[in-house]
């Protein structure tokens, strides 16, 4: 059974309290007669599959893979999948992260470089690992650990969570290189192409506010259109993509730490106008400046 473009769904992030929360742990049991409980769907979220009980197939952009007891799975940011329940009922997990859980704008380059492998849709890599390839419990224990504080939610639960997603995906990582499975083969990164891109990550930090493509293209030397297309190709997002999060990164910082005005603000870290800060806000997180300031606020208070 090959899943088709056009019978996909897109899933929408998952919202706690007005945020988009970008954790979504969840688990589930599926009797067999639902055959197909799992409609074809794509998201933004890297999902981790982790079987409690399970005999099923996993379908991942018309590619299959059978899903048993004590598997894991990993299925990468954007691409369609699908779980068909005919053999057993099924009690699985699912952890659903979004790409910035892994990696946030002001980080290095050289740690950007582990997330890569996550985000491209059809990886060569190996994600899928037999419950013989985890070997002992200590992925399990994990994973099981990740569900408790989803459900208990005590105070900090999702710094625990995030401490934990980073050892799986770190597993992971040390798995392909034990392996020799080379995580970025396929990529063809060289060592200078990745020190032009932290260069320019560095100089970003710094001129965030005021600078231009253009701007950061002639500081690493490089022609625009060459310049553009390098950082699309490694970092996996448009130069303006990453320059607008990098802003709203800093604007959630002095939405929470300072009572400056959503004016003062939008001016601060480089929009041309509030409306327009407001707007690519909304867009990110789905919620305005003003009201992330209010409910952190709430949220924030022990």
């Amino acid at each position: 059974m090959a899943l088709r473009i056009e019978e996909t769904r897109y899933e929408n992030k998952y919202s706690q309290e007005g945020f988009q929360f970008p954790i979504h742990c969840l688990h589930l049991q599926v009797d067999k007669h639902e055959k197909k409980a799992i409609y074809p769907h794509y998201h933004e979220y890297i999902e981790v599959l982790y079987a409690i009980d399970a005999d099923c197939d996993v379908f991942i952009n018309g590619n299959t893979c059978t899903f048993r007891t004590g598997d894991l799975l990993i299925i990468n940011s954007g691409e369609n999948h699908d779980i068909i329940f005919e053999r057993s009922n099924a009690s699985y997990i699912v952890i659903k992260v979004l790409p910035e859980i892994l990696y946030s704008s002001e980080q290095p380059v050289f740690e950007m470089k582990y997330t890569i492998p996550f985000l491209i849709e059809n990886s060569k890599n190996k994600r899928y690992f037999t419950k013989e390839e985890l070997g002992n419990d200590y992925i399990h224990d994990i994973i099981i650990h990740i569900m408790n504080e989803w459900n208990n939610k005590e105070y900090g639960y999702e710094l625990s969570i995030r401490a934990d997603i980073l050892k799986v995906f770190l597993w992971v990582l040390r798995y392909w290189h034990k392996h020799e499975l080379n995580a970025l083969s396929q990529f063809d990164y060289s060592d200078e192409s990745l020190r032009i891109i932290q260069q320019a990550l560095e100089y970003i930090s710094k001129n965030y506010a005021t600078l231009t493509e253009t701007e950061v293209a002639n500081y690493c030397n490089l022609s625009y259109s060459y310049f553009s297309r390098m950082f699309k190709k490694i970092m996996h997002q448009s130069f303006s993509e990453y320059l607008t999060q990098y802003r709203i990164t800093k604007a959630e910082q002095l939405l929470s730490a300072t009572d400056k005005s959503i004016s003062e603000i939008a001016g601060t870290v480089g929009f041309s106008t509030p409306s327009y800060f407001i707007q690519q806000f909304k867009n990110k997180k789905g919620i305005s400046p003003k009201q992330f300031r209010l409910r952190f606020v709430r949220n924030s208070t022990p």
